[in-house]
């Protein structure tokens, strides 16, 4: 049985199933030193019945024995991933044996080969469906049992798990018992690791990671440590409940899909997080919010969990907020919150405005596989934005008395929004229950715009109805001789109604919530688009300057702003205070989007790329992000190689910048796939290898692209992060002679994918792939024939109709600016 073929947990049987059972403890035993595809599998739970049939989850390669109460059943039952079982009333004890295997997508049980040693390393990732292919188990949220895990694994492996691990002999371990934990946060850590302990506080700290990061791991050490230590001291202040799960173990694993998971006792990250190379601090401040992030979960998800997945915000929402906020307010990040407006605001607002908009919470999500796709920026920075909102008017006092309140009546239990709602009211919100519905319940964005010539704001709820939501906010306004004497001046805003007056002269630049207090769309008119250029060169303070970018963000998305305006405010200034360049962040935006709907528009964003490279201070973070961005758009592949010879003063080119080198020489034609084997060979690191991967399938050559389609297909084995490397690198050049029979392949190849792939590497290969260059309507009407019924799986259509939302909205803002200028 392959594992996409289980069938997904209906919210009705999660239900009638939790009404049915008690679960008393899991008992598992985990054989991982035999084959590296396969590990064995003994389970053994407890548990009392109300009477009546239902079923386990179970997803083996072989199921080699079932017995309830000492009587063996029949192995031929299991059936999609469910095995039945009739439970008359009173205690009984399950007991399974099963191969299961290793998996290469993130999830279940991961088994990595490094590429530096060829040392094995695997971890546990249970999330949302994952944890029947490592045990068989009740899967969904609200059956919440103790457990205690034994692990034969290699001698030279070093097992952590959700409590302290002991080593009983060698190469044999046992962990446990646990607090009650859900299904999908159990989790283990096992392989050759570099260890490093301490203590905090009564709580023992952890760190690991492969040997081959360990002297990375070492040198990054004390500032993981140290943010440990603040983060717990902060929360402990905050909730007043002190963190309840033994030790605290941060596990930095490879191809990890999320960017990390706040499984209790041992927290599993993306490695990448460890640095081989300089980073800025932009990156070193998602790492640290991060780390808190994911603390937060301890108290908010694991400590108290939601009971089903419509509540997933509950985990998110919270963790997001108390991330940065925490960050910000007790580590030397204290500009958390400037870095959240770059990374966070538009991909939270993005998801706001498309058809697949969903509430924050009560998300209706009546499946396990269909809440994943609710798993976005929506139950991130909408939900994030809100609670900060909420903080603000409620106070500390009664925001956290309320999570007291709350974790304390449901202590390692389930809960609901009502329940937490129920808590915050107790504690003295009580205004709260009139705001859940507008704010919580109500899917889709406000949108705000500055009427110049009325003298007013404007606001719009989603599809242009009234907004029932009432909106605090700032407005700064740009005029010579401001009276802050910077040219600013700030005018507070409590906006509920339709409209709120603001004057302003006829050239001043308006920048609409510059603290972004509130949650809403906030579009530029023309004067302001037409007076930016100027603002962003005389340097606003940094987070000003993040809102400025989100208003031109908003407003482009919107249809009000046009590429030729977006493209002159960054020829001002390029915005190299956003220091990273993932495909949500500024420059990913302006390359995808913005450039191919204005000509030249490369070479001019190179042009002041350059121009902040020879500005910025030798070493600087603004010199490192500037030289990012000069490679990425570079077009003159002698001056990439001269470069990779001799880079500007100030910087070295280590192991990223030669591989961003690289990528962009292979995009151009500049190397081969032999000098990129080369390369690879030379230093063989995971980091590497991905990197390979997406310029080997960016070279313009038929063969790289049919490599990089059989990644896709599955003819190729490739892990993960390769796997969506190799989709960013097939269209690099967006649709040319060699890339067109490729548009015409996804719409026929993507449904048979589900054969090879499951879960989130389905979905993000569906993304990866997807070939958002499509501009003729031929091809958009092919792309959209995969949204018919049962064409695609349910998160791949959502994929799907996500990318033709952006795709839709490029085609309206190339037909209203034909060649990217405001008429």
């Amino acid at each position: 049985m392959s594992v996409s073929s289980a069938r997904s947990l209906l919210r009705s049987e999660a239900v009638a199933r939790a009404a049915l059972l008690r679960l008393e403890s899991y008992d598992l035993d985990l054989d991982l030193a035999g084959d590296a595809r396969t590990f064995g599998s003994r389970t053994v739970i407890r548990l009392h019945s109300a009477g009546g049939r239902t079923f386990l989850d179970v997803k083996p390669v072989a199921l080699h024995a079932v017995h309830l109460d000492g009587v063996a059943l029949d192995v031929g039952l299991l059936d999609g991933g469910r095995f039945p079982l009739d439970l008359p009333e009173g205690e009984h004890e399950v007991r399974v044996h099963a191969t299961m295997p290793f998996r290469r997508d993130g999830e279940g049980l991961h088994r990595s080969t490094d590429p530096a040693d060829g040392r094995d390393y695997v971890y546990g990732m249970s999330f949302m469906d994952a944890a029947p292919t490592v045990f068989a188990c009740f899967d969904q949220p609200d059956l919440k049992a103790p457990y205690t895990v034994r692990v034969t694994a290699p001698p030279d492996w070093v097992v952590v798990g959700n409590a302290p691990a002991r080593e009983l002999g060698e190469g044999r371990w046992e962990i446990g018992p646990t607090a009650p934990l859900s299904t999908y946060f159990t989790t283990l850590v096992a392989g050759p690791y570099h260890v490093l302990r301490e203590e905090h506080d009564g709580i023992g700290l952890g760190l690991s990671a492969r040997r081959s990061l360990a002297a990375a791991l070492d040198a990054d050490a004390e500032e993981l440590f140290t943010l440990t230590r603040q983060c717990f001291d902060e929360m402990h202040r905050l909730f007043g409940i002190r963190y309840p799960f033994g030790d605290y173990h941060q596990a930095f694993v490879p191809e990890f899909n999320a960017g990390a998971m706040e499984n209790p006792g041992c927290v599993t990250f993306r490695d990448t997080l460890v640095f081989q190379s300089r980073v800025t601090r932009g990156l070193r401040i998602q790492r640290a919010t991060t780390v808190a992030h994911e603390m937060a979960h301890q108290w908010f998800g694991n400590l108290t969990t939601p009971r089903w997945w419509d509540d997933l915000w509950l985990n998110e929402s919270f963790a997001e907020y108390l991330g940065k906020r925490v960050t910000a307010d007790v580590t030397r990040y204290d500009d958390a919150w400037t870095h959240d407006s770059w990374d966070r605001r538009q991909w939270g607002l993005r998801a706001d405005q498309r058809p697949s908009t969903h509430p924050v919470a009560g998300n209706g999500a009546e499946d396990a596989v269909s809440a994943l796709q609710n798993f976005d920026g929506i139950s991130y920075a909408k939900g994030s934005s809100i609670l900060k909102q909420w903080c603000a008017a409620m106070g500390d006092e009664v925001f956290f008395a309320g999570a007291r309140d709350h974790f304390t009546r449901h202590r390692f239990g389930n809960a609901t929004l009502a329940d937490l709602v129920d808590s915050w009211t107790r504690a003295g919100a009580t205004t709260l229950p009139d705001l859940v519905g507008p704010w919580l319940l109500q899917a889709g964005v406000d949108e705000l715009r500055h009427d110049r010539a009325a003298g007013v704001l404007r606001l719009v709820g989603p599809d242009g109805a009234p907004s029932p939501r009432r909106h605090a906010l700032d407005v700064d306004v740009r005029e010579d001789g401001g009276e802050d004497g910077g040219g600013w001046s700030r005018t507070a805003v409590d906006l509920d109604g339709p409209t709120a007056a603001l004057a302003a002269a006829p050239e001043a630049a308006v920048v609409l919530d510059p603290q972004e207090r509130t949650w809403v769309v906030a579009v530029p008119d023309a004067a302001t688009m037409a007076a930016l250029p100027a603002v962003v060169a005389a340097g606003p303070d940094a987070r000003r300057l993040a809102a400025i970018w989100n208003n031109i963000r908003s407003g482009y998305a919107a249809g009000e702003v046009a590429p030729a305006e977006v493209l002159a405010v960054a020829e001002a200034a390029f915005p190299v205070a956003d220091t990273e360049d993932t495909p949500r962040r500024t420059l990913g935006w302006l390359l995808g989007e913005v450039a191919p709907l204005v000509p030249d528009a490369l070479p001019r964003l190179h042009a002041a790329a350059r121009v902040a490279l020879a500005d910025a201070d030798p070493g600087s973070e603004e010199q490192l992000s500037a030289f990012r961005a000069a490679i990425r758009t570079g077009t003159d592949a002698a001056v990439l190689r001269a470069w990779q010879e001799a880079p500007p003063p100030g910087l070295e080119v280590d192991l990223d910048l030669r591989w961003r080198l690289l990528v962009r020489r292979a995009d151009l034609g500049d190397v081969d796939l032999a000098d990129l084997d080369a390369a690879l060979a030379a230093e063989p690191a995971t980091v590497a290898q991905v990197s390979h991967a997406r310029a080997r399938a960016g070279l313009p050559d038929a063969a790289a692209k049919a490599w990089a389609w059989d990644c896709f297909t599955g003819a190729v084995e490739v892990s993960n992060y390769e796997l969506t490397a190799a989709g960013g690198g097939l269209w690099s050049a967006g649709l040319t002679d060699l890339t067109r029979p490729y548009l015409a392949r996804y719409v026929a190849d993507l449904p048979g994918t589900s054969a090879v792939r499951s879960g989130w590497v389905l979905a993000d290969a569906a993304d990866a792939f997807f070939p958002g260059a499509a501009r003729h309507p031929d091809d958009v009407a092919a792309l959209r024939g995969l949204l018919a019924p049962g064409v695609v799986e349910p998160a791949v259509a959502r994929r799907v109709a996500d990318r033709l939302d952006d795709l839709d909205r490029v085609l309206r803002t190339r037909d209203r600016f034909p060649d990217g200028r405001r008429a």
